[in-house]
């Protein structure tokens, strides 16, 4: 992509009252915890008749909107405040002055937002506005506009498309919509989200975290296609970034609200990802997610590119491939246009393989275009589906193509049960370009799990013990195994780690000669009692 650059000229000085702002001072586990807590509530008396997992976009939506007024608003202070004006407030400043800083702000920050349209005011005006839904849409409509002819555009354009605040679904009658939109406005400022640039905590991305995982559980898979759980997240970025702590880019080629990409913002603080983060998706309102979660997490407009298109027969980003790091959780057997295609079998992603994936299981055409878009020093963690790793046909000779080009590092079995939606035990793949082995690392991590409620859960242990065996790379006795790429070949080049790493049998060990003592004994004594039984019989008869 065209590289996306900020105006950093001066801003011309603006009159206002003061910033009346009190940073917290509360920590970071206490600030989630009430924010975990604010938003059960809320949200759960806010669901009505909208489906849950539906109006997660209101309620997203809505803290994207105050989080870029207040990103949009506190930025504005600080540089006033540094030119000199130390008793500046945006938001108590009036549309026409503001409008002389529009350009150098929108250039500067992405986009634009007028003082009367700020969360803050229009939430103080919302108990007496009878237009309320019409104006929320403006206002939304301004903001996107306002990035029109700027390096931002793109970012920006149709972000607050699936946050219909005309929609029936809020009420039957504007009244009703009204209501509900007061309640939303009312529900988000309550939150106490501090000052999300002061404190050690990532509010805005706290909860959003939570709110996606406590959607996705109650939706199923509808809702856990779109959301990779953070533990998981966690460990496909540590994976894919052991022994850095920095590098170029990150991408996902099917990036879902981008919890992968965001992982690794954490794992490794957005400075230390220098050319930023990539990521495509197809669903247009997961798409719109994805970016309003990279503004969520304050990840600044010029450091993110993602893209909404089929990644197997329309990527994005050939001109920025390739990447350093990839980490991925693609759809399980996706169905795609494979062989009924004819120019994809000469693809350069995926002729190499001289088949393609089939048209019912994409699995590996995902894992095929992340390798091809993988740089020659970096690494794709990639979650896959079980029967990918040992079903015949086309999907075993894309195997035997990984394996005989030395491109797969390491497979590692995760417990079942670890994502919404489906109790299947998925695997992670881990591929490298000029690896100097020619092994394959098997790692059986079932077990690395804790039981919380009817799912499993990774706990830090478990990452920790996984990223260990990973990083040591050698065999542990019915945990972790090495074998040749000649040996993979004779089983076939089937990679399920139960080929490989050996059961430990946990039954009860008997010693045979052991227990056949103890059975003679046993059968002694019976005949000494039924002797002495007899015996006894005889001497009553005789009586």
């Amino acid at each position: 992509m065209a590289r996306k650059k900020k105006d950093n000229n001066a801003l011309p000085l603006l009159e206002g009252k003061p910033d009346e702002y009190t940073p917290t001072t509360k920590t970071k586990v206490q600030q989630q915890n009430e924010i975990y807590k604010n938003i059960w509530s809320f949200a759960n008396g806010l669901r009505g008749a909208v489906d849950g997992w539906e109006f997660k976009q209101y309620v997203l939506g809505f803290m994207f909107y105050r989080y870029i007024s207040e990103n949009f608003c506190n930025y504005v202070n600080k540089e006033q405040k540094r030119a000199g004006k130390t008793d500046f407030n945006y938001a108590l400043l009036q549309d026409d002055i503001a409008l002389k800083a529009k350009t150098t702000l929108t250039n500067r920050k992405g986009f634009f937002i007028i003082p009367s349209e700020l969360f803050e005011n229009v939430c103080k005006n919302a108990d007496k506005n009878n237009s309320l839904n019409v104006n929320l849409q403006n206002v939304f409509k301004n903001i996107e506009n306002s990035s029109q002819g700027t390096e931002s555009e793109d970012d920006f354009k149709g972000l607050f498309q699936d946050i219909d605040v005309t929609s029936p679904k809020l009420g039957n009658t504007e009244v009703e919509r009204n209501k509900r939109l007061k309640a939303i406005l009312n529900g988000i400022a309550e939150m106490e989200l501090g000052a999300y640039d002061e404190v050690d905590v990532d509010p805005f991305g706290d909860a959003y975290e939570f709110l996606m995982g406590m959607y996705a559980s109650s939706a199923g898979k509808s809702g856990g296609e779109f959301y990779t759980p953070a533990e998981v997240s966690e460990l496909l970025t540590k994976l894919a970034t052991v022994g850095k702590t920095s590098v170029r880019c990150v991408y996902d080629p099917a990036c879902g609200s981008g919890s992968l990409l965001l992982k690794a913002k954490k794992v490794l603080g957005v400075k230390n990802v220098t050319e930023g983060f990539f990521g495509q998706e197809i669903n247009i309102s997961t798409y719109n997610l994805c970016r309003i979660n990279m503004f969520l997490h304050d990840i600044p407009f010029d450091k993110f590119d993602i893209r909404c298109a089929d990644t197997l027969t329309n990527p994005q980003h050939n001109d920025d491939q390739p990447f350093e790091v990839i980490v991925s959780n693609p759809p399980y057997s996706l169905n795609w246009e494979g062989e009924t295609n004819s120019i994809l079998i000469n693809d350069p992603r995926y002729s190499p393989a001289g088949v393609l994936a089939p048209t019912s299981k994409a699995d590996l055409a995902f894992v095929m275009h992340s390798l091809a878009w993988l740089s020659s020093d970096g690494v794709a963690a990639i979650v896959c589906f079980p029967g990918i790793l040992y079903r015949g046909g086309k999907e075993a000779k894309i195997r035997q193509y990984l394996i005989d080009n030395n491109f797969i590092d390491a497979v590692i079995q995760l417990p079942q049960n670890l994502f919404f939606g489906t109790s299947i035990a998925t695997s992670i793949l881990i591929m490298k370009k000029n690896r100097n082995i020619k092994d394959v690392l098997f790692i059986d991590a079932s077990n690395e799990f804790i039981k919380e409620g009817n799912s499993n859960r990774l706990t830090n242990d478990n990452i920790t013990h996984i990223l260990d065996q990973f990083s040591k790379y050698e065999d542990v006795q019915y945990k972790v195994k090495k074998v040749s790429d000649e040996d993979i070949a004779n089983n076939e080049y089937n990679l399920s780690v139960s080929t490989y790493v050996e059961q430990e049998d946990t039954r009860e060990k008997i010693d045979i000669k052991k227990l056949n003592a103890e059975i003679e004994e046993i059968v002694k004594k019976e005949q000494e009692y039924r002797l002495n039984i007899s015996k006894f019989i005889n001497e009553f008869k005789e009586d």
